[in-house]
Parts: structure tokens; sequence; C-alpha cells
């Protein structure tokens, strides 16, 4: 189980007189996420679901509160937490020289999976994210989704326990993210836990087992889509948001 509590990360910004100003990204976020399944992290760009999944996956230091896998924080088992993560950022960049396969061979090797067991699991994540007809191709000349569903398999070849995926489906065409989503669902039907930050609420409505809406920094609401949709009166999770929020912001 991955538990979080209290989580905050402060940031230092200078406005237009120099003057320093002190603001939290995130301020105060809990919650835990079981194995088998998918929580959403929803908000508009900017609420801080980004630098919550950092925090999350080592990569920021929270400025307070506790991350725990298993038991295990990473002051004490940075390494073994690690093994057992997937994380996906909206931003990595791929080795464009090299195929898919070529990759998933190198980041296995960096992941030490034993050299009898990568072959079956690249097969494995290329015939679930349907990669088998660009897998030896450079990864240069691929598609926006082809190149996704690349980054995606390069996180996952170790076979971890947790998903951390921030904005996986961001910009792509439709069938490249059904592939996505299906694969994600039959994940969790392995046991993954798997956290999953969109701003495409309708998505998340489509995949997530409990949702955690943030604006701010802050959790405005967090429930199962349809206790949410019920606590607002809603029919769906995007007039939830704003209802919460009270309508646009000109923000």
């Amino acid at each position: 189980m991955l538990e979080i509590k209290d989580l905050k990360k402060k940031f230092i910004k200078y406005n237009d007189k120099k003057e320093k100003i002190e603001f939290y990204a995130d301020n105060g976020i809990s919650f835990n996420a079981k194995e088998g399944q998918i929580i959403g992290i929803l908000g508009p760009n900017g609420a801080g679901k980004t630098t919550l999944l950092r925090m999350i996956a080592g990569i920021l230091d929270p400025t307070s509160g506790t991350i725990n896998f298993d038991g295990l924080n990473y002051a004490d088992n940075e390494i073994e937490i690690k093994k057992n993560i997937a994380y996906l950022s909206g931003n990595t960049k791929l080795y464009n020289t090299l195929s898919p396969y070529e990759l998933l061979v190198m980041c296995a090797h960096i992941y030490n999976v034993d050299d009898n067991k990568i072959k079956s699991r690249i097969e494995y994540i290329t015939n679930k994210l349907d990669m088998n007809s660009f897998l030896y191709d450079r990864i240069g000349n691929l598609s926006t989704g082809q190149t996704q569903r690349v980054n995606i398999a390069r996180c996952l070849v170790h076979d971890p326990k947790y998903y951390i995926f921030d904005e996986a489906t961001s910009g792509l065409d439709i069938i490249s993210s059904q592939v996505i989503l299906d694969f994600i669902k039959k994940e969790k039907e392995q046991g993954k836990c798997i956290l999953y930050s969109t701003h495409y609420m309708e998505e998340a409505e489509n995949i997530c087992d409990y949702v955690i809406m943030i604006n701010k920094g802050i959790v405005i609401k967090e429930g199962t889509p349809k206790k949410i949709k019920d606590d607002t009166k809603t029919t769906n999770l995007r007039d939830a948001f704003f209802k919460l929020i009270g309508g646009v912001s000109n923000e």
C-alpha cells in the first residue's frame, strides 16, 4: 500500500518588484492507494499534480509530510522503493536513433532484469501496448502516439508494483489513447497500484476507481466518481469540478 500523509511542497518565486514570495505547490495532501486500484489525480494545469507525483516518485523532496510504500520510506529505502516504481512524466525524451526493442533491452539491463526474463517481458509489454508493427523501427521515425507507447513500455520493463503516470495520453489521437487506457485497466487486473494524473475528466471517469481532485495545491474533493457526482448533484466529473471551485476562474 502507498500511504501519503500531509504532503507539502514549498517554492520561492520573485514578483516584478523583486520581492520574495513563498508559495505551496501542494499543501497538506493525504491519501492511500492499494493494489489493484487506479487512483485519479485530477485538476487543471498548475493545480499541483506534477509536483505531487514527482514527490511520490522520489524526484522531489517534500517540504514536509510522509511517503510510505509498503511501510518503507525514501530516507532509508530509496533504491528498494524505486525498483518497484514506474514513473512516466509528460516531457521525457527518448533516444531517437534506437529502436523500441533496443531501448527496452537497455532499460531492462539498467533495472537488472534477469537475462532469462528480458525477452518474455518485452514480448508481454509489446503485445499489450500493440507495438509489434514498429518494434524495430527507429524511435525518431515514430508518430507521437507510438512514441508515447514506447515511453510507457520503458517504464514497465522491470515489472514494477506501482505505476505513476503523469498525463499519459495528453496530445494523443483517440486510437493511441485507447490503447494506453486499455493497457492500464488490464494492469489493474494484475494487481498493480496505479496513480493516474490527468486534466481529462471524462478519461478519469472511465478508468479510475477513486478520484482526488486538486486545485491550487489542495484537495477539494475525493471519493469514487459516483460519490463525487452524487455529492455535487452533477452527472459528470467535469461539472462536479467546476461546481466545487465555483465556476470558471479568470486566473
